[in-house]
């Protein structure tokens, strides 16, 4: 072999360990990618916008696979966890579902049953009163007989909501002034027979059913000589 075969040579075996080594580094770049990815798992996007106290359902959200390691700890990663739950605040398009996101829906209580009744838009419902919040039921009647001076009671105590509707005109064919003015909320509530009776009572006969808040943690118990109020026995 003269020297110019040996220099080729040469040239072949520094071409191969050049490869061999360029092989190697891709090899340990993949590696460290992967040693830093980790496995993939399963996460659910929201498909469109989902309003608070929306009953979530599985067409609601989209499967996508993601690295484990960049998932939260309250990543929903099996659909079977909304199940009964609720979404407890705006749900946006395109973000990853979360476990602080959602929570149980209301449920009855044994002896309790649902009623439903339309509250006026005009009495401060929207917005501020949801699903799982407590209430004081307040209605005005116009007096008996005339001259019987008009009353405001709380004809519920403490009722618990459950459900809150979308705002409805009771007029929809009527012009957008009068629609507006008849805009009202369906609200559902869990209560016991007599109080079911009581409400649907107010929704049928009293001039104006109005919704309270209640302060959550607080005492909630109304003393019934506080329950009706009167104009002319205020001082």
């Amino acid at each position: 072999m003269n020297s110019r075969q040996r220099r080729g040579v040469i040239l072949l075996l520094l071409s191969v360990l050049c490869a061999l080594g360029a092989f190697a580094g891709v090899l340990s770049v993949v590696d460290d990618v992967q040693s830093k990815v980790g496995p993939e798992v399963a996460a659910y996007r929201v498909k469109e916008n989902v309003a608070p106290y929306t009953v979530l359902t599985a067409d609601r959200f989209e499967r996508i696979e993601m690295p484990e390691r960049w998932l939260s700890d309250n990543a929903v990663t099996d659909l079977r966890q909304i199940r009964g739950k609720i979404a407890v605040t705006t749900l946006r398009r395109g973000s990853l579902l979360q476990t602080d996101m959602i929570v149980d829906q209301p449920a009855l209580r044994p002896g309790q049953q649902e009623v439903a009744i339309m509250i006026d838009a005009a009495t401060g419902v929207a917005g501020k009163i949801t699903p799982g919040s407590t209430v004081n039921v307040y209605a005005t009647f116009a007096g008996e007989r005339e001259g019987t001076p008009a009353q405001s009671r709380i004809v519920v105590a403490n009722a618990q909501v459950i459900d809150v509707g979308e705002l409805t005109s009771l007029q929809p064919d009527a012009s957008e002034r009068a629609r507006r003015a008849t805009e009202a909320v369906p609200i559902t509530f869990a209560l016991s027979t007599i109080d079911a009776q009581r409400i649907t009572y107010a929704e049928s006969f009293a001039e104006r059913v109005r919704l309270a808040l209640v302060a959550p943690g607080g005492d909630a118990t109304v003393p019934a000589e506080e329950r009706t109020y009167e104009l002319a026995k205020d001082k």
